[in-house]
């Protein structure tokens, strides 16, 4: 499976190249299928290597910031395994809710009630208007 679509890097893209601090809605999911790491991200810089959004690699403290494209497609797992892109992510909250979220539980969550409340305690909607190609985006393998 590819990690990082033209589609996706194109939307990755896009958001790090805003001239003002927007609180996106995350673009892609990317997850180590044989541990707890994870990772909800919304920019790619001009560089086309370093994307910015929650990392959680499972120790209880999950954080904003940036990671390594390339350190990520060179990460080898037990059974020749790699990370992941979860091809069935549809998130309906900004990187704010997730983060807050994740304070919280100490951990990334998916879950709509947690984010919900996270949402609510930033004040901010707790079910956004999503760009158009959020909404009936088909999975790529």
């Amino acid at each position: 499976m590819e990690l990082m679509p033209e589609d996706i890097r194109a939307r990755l893209l896009a958001n790090g190249g805003t001239q003002e601090e927007t609180d996106h809605v995350p673009v892609v999911k990317f997850f180590n299928p044989c541990g707890p790491a994870t990772w909800v991200l919304t920019e790619m810089m001009a560089d086309g290597d370093t994307l910015f959004g929650l990392c959680d690699l499972g120790f209880g403290c999950p954080e904003l910031g940036c990671v390594s494209l390339a350190e990520l497609e060179a990460i080898r797992l037990p059974f020749g395994l790699g990370i992941e892109r979860d091809l069935w992510f549809r998130p309906r909250f900004t990187l704010a809710a997730f983060a807050e979220a994740a304070r919280l539980l100490g951990r990334i969550t998916e879950a709509e009630q947690f984010l919900a409340e996270a949402a609510r305690r930033l004040g901010l909607p707790d079910n956004p208007e999503l760009p158009p190609d959020f909404r009936a985006v088909i999975p790529r393998m």
